[in-house]
Parts: C-alpha cells; structure tokens; sequence
C-alpha cells in the first residue's frame, strides 16, 4: 500500500516465463509452433496472392498471363504438389529449429497453391471461374479459420526450444 492508502502499482511480469505467460518476442517461441504459425501465415497470404493474380490473368491486367508448356496449361496445383513433396523429403532428413522454420513457409506456400485449384482436382476439369470453384475458396477459409483459431487458442507453457533436432 502506499501513504495515500492505495494498492501498490504490481510490479512487470518476470521474464523468465511463469505460469500463462505468452511469448512475447518471435525468438521464444518453440522452433514446432514457429513453423506451424509460419505455415498459417504462408498459406493465408499465398491464396490471397493467388486469388488476385488469377484474377489479374483472368481480366487479362498487368500483362500477366498463364503458365504453358508445349501448348499445354499447367495449374498451380502442379507447382504446390511438387513443392509438398520437397518439405515432405527435406522433413524426413532434416528437422533443426532453423529447417522447421523454412519448411512451415513452404508448407503453407504449397498447400495453398494446392487448395487454390482443389475445386479443379475434386471435378477433375477447370472450373476455377464456375460455380464450383466456390469450392476452394470455402476449404481455403475453413482452413484459414480452423487452424488460426487452433494457434491462437492453444499454448502450452514451455520454454522456448533450443534443441537442435
């Protein structure tokens, strides 16, 4: 208490890390919930990324167009199935806290790309711009809610990772 009868201001939280405390700076947290929050945060941008370009190429704006070879599109999905299998490989090699960080991003990068087109691989025909790509926009904003809300609604008190493997 002080003279005037008030309540002592408390004093700052230790930085030691007690009990509910959340981390405060990226370097606390655990190398597994940096890649997983990373993954979040790469596939939420990337299907933003993805929904404008497309729709860039769709209007034919900014000179941007689609990928070819031999005459043939190539969706995006391609591109995501291909990179899902590299972090899929590089995960079974290598699991340092700086590798979880760099696959988490490539993971999410993947997955959107992925997911953009899933509309397409579900009618197994290009239907992007239909009806039925509303498909992929509802699974891409299932996981966007489900898996941000799951990272902002679970924390397990524990010192920050620093074991290399």
């Amino acid at each position: 208490m002080t003279s005037k009868g008030e309540p002592a201001p408390s004093a700052p939280a230790a930085t030691g890390g007690g009990r509910g405390r959340r981390p405060r700076r990226w370097r606390e947290v655990s190398a597994t919930r940096r890649g997983l929050v990373l993954a979040w945060w790469a596939f939420t941008v990337t299907f933003g990324g993805l929904r404008l370009l497309t729709w860039l190429i769709h209007i034919d704006a900014a000179g941007v167009g689609n990928v070819s070879a031999g005459g043939v599109h190539i969706h995006h999905y391609v591109w995501g199935i291909l990179l899902l299998m590299i972090v899929g490989a590089c995960g079974l090699v290598e699991r340092t806290a700086r590798w979880r960080t760099w696959m988490g991003l490539a993971y999410g990068v993947g997955l959107a790309l992925v997911i953009d087109e899933a509309a397409s691989l579900i009618d197994l025909k290009d239907v992007y711009w239909d009806r039925a790509g509303g498909t992929s926009i509802a699974i891409a904003l299932l996981i966007i809610g489900v898996a941000g809300s799951a990272l902002a609604l679970t924390h397990r008190d524990s010192a920050p990772s620093t074991d290399p493997h």
